[in-house]
């Protein structure tokens, strides 16, 4: 609490001496989170059977990380974690919260702290467009958490695109108000986010977290962008076809986001971050590049993933950096773009420093990755990597052996060398249990 309270006085003090003094205020933060989105499923990758020109944009406009990791490979301990700043498990998330409790294996720990309510204490504005996948009831409600405006969905996934239920139920929301629209619902997430940023002024900085669940399944484009594609890729499967049409209307979308973003004049002032929250479904004919695997695993395709990050007269366009980060690493480096100071107790690392091309350190820590999950696959058990320097241990499946590989001369995770670097694998194994006893002081369930 002592912490909280030093932390809401700072920012008060924060914003009384930018008043004073007449400082820029502050700038305005974009966070574009795709859903399954894979490393390479973006034209700007050099993929050559789809066209984003949108995200091309970001990428091209601002600087791209070549090592970015989710924290997770699935969807909400990512989306836990980049909104806290701490490992998922570390806030009650370790796997995908469900509305069906028997399969439900997250909870978010009521005393955590979201980004949102950080910022609204530095003046912000805040809001969620779109999928929020952290809770389906008080006190886990977006706008109990900070968000000033919600227009979006509590829930996992949509059944159909088109009527936005899943299991039946309506999860759609406004504010706090049910509502059912017409429409695909990457249309709808766009028009909203438009419509919100269109009531924003230059005078007061705002937060948006716009989370889209394309590309995520069921995998179903309009039919004339699904048209679209077959005519211009008429060696396409299928399936991919299917999948490259929705992440092309996703990006046409984003586009009109930022589209708005420039008529409204708030486009200089803007720090743009988009990236995915975990890598694509091979089996649904996803690109994670060159990597093994994809989501719900632990090797590299399923944790690898795309980002972008623009920010006009701060950010190098077509910069780059080799520098890794995670999804829980966006949450310091938006509090420090604010100006406001990073809470202790966190897991993330601000990457601001990285943004700017200063010249600064390398950062060396463990990277901890975990997924809770039922079913006869899981059992309610957990599947972990801990990734240290060149060194990854890997558990992809609690009831499989660890596994050991060297990133560095075995990017593609095929060389297992457990059996053969017994100290390593030993080291490592020790740290991971330090990771599984912090996440597991807090409870996952309600």
């Amino acid at each position: 609490m002592k912490a909280i309270r030093h932390f809401a006085w700072a920012a008060l003090l924060l914003a009384a001496t930018m008043a004073v003094k007449g400082a820029p205020t502050p700038p305005n933060l974009l966070l574009i989170v795709t859903d399954d989105q894979g490393r390479g499923d973006y034209s700007a990758y050099g993929t050559r059977d789809l066209q984003t020109p949108s995200l091309d944009r970001l990428f091209q406009e601002g600087m791209t990380f070549d090592n970015f990791y989710a924290n997770s490979c699935v969807c909400s301990p990512t989306r836990a974690a980049l909104l806290t700043g701490c490992h998922p498990d570390r806030v009650g998330v370790p796997g995908v919260i469900r509305s069906h409790g028997s399969n439900s294996w997250g909870h978010l720990d009521p005393r955590a702290r979201l980004l949102p309510q950080y910022l609204k204490q530095a003046g912000y504005r805040t809001a969620l467009v779109g999928k929020w996948h952290l809770g389906l009831a008080s006190p886990n409600l977006p706008r109990e958490r900070g968000f000033d405006h919600f227009h979006g969905f509590l829930g996992d996934m949509m059944d159909d695109y088109y009527t936005h239920l899943r299991h039946d139920t309506n999860y759609l929301r406004h504010n706090d108000e049910d509502i059912n629209p017409t429409g695909h619902a990457t249309d709808l997430f766009a028009d909203w986010a438009s419509e919100w940023l269109a009531t924003q002024t230059p005078a007061q900085p705002f937060f948006l977290y716009l989370a889209f669940n394309a590309p995520h399944d069921p995998i179903q484009p309009p039919p004339e962008w699904l048209e679209k594609v077959r005519k211009r890729e008429p060696g396409l499967s299928p399936k991919r076809a299917k999948l490259v049409a929705l992440i092309e209307h996703l990006d046409a979308g984003i586009g009109r986001v930022l589209a708005t973003l420039k008529e409204r004049g708030l486009e200089q002032n803007t720090l743009i971050l988009y990236t995915s929250d975990n890598g694509g479904v091979l089996a649904l004919g996803a690109n994670n590049g060159p990597w093994r695997s994809g989501k719900q695993h632990l090797y590299e395709g399923g944790l690898r993933v795309p980002c972008a990050v623009r920010w006009p007269g701060h950010i190098t366009a077509g910069s780059q950096t080799a520098r890794t980060a995670l999804s829980m690493d966006i949450f310091p480096t938006f509090l420090e773009a604010a100006g406001l100071p990073i809470p202790s107790g966190i897991d993330g690392r601000s990457f601001l420093p990285v943004l700017r091309s200063e010249q600064v350190p390398a950062l060396e820590r463990e990277y901890y990755f975990v997924r809770r999950e039922g079913g006869a696959e899981y059992g309610g058990k957990t599947i972990e990597a801990l990734r240290s320097g060149d060194w990854k241990l890997v558990q992809d499946s609690p009831f499989a052996p660890l596994e050991l590989f060297n990133l560095r001369t075995d990017p593609g995770e095929t060389n297992n060398l457990f059996p053969s670097e017994r100290a390593v694998a030993r080291q490592l194994s020790e740290r991971l249990r330090h990771h599984i006893q912090r996440g597991g002081a807090v409870p996952w369930q309600d």
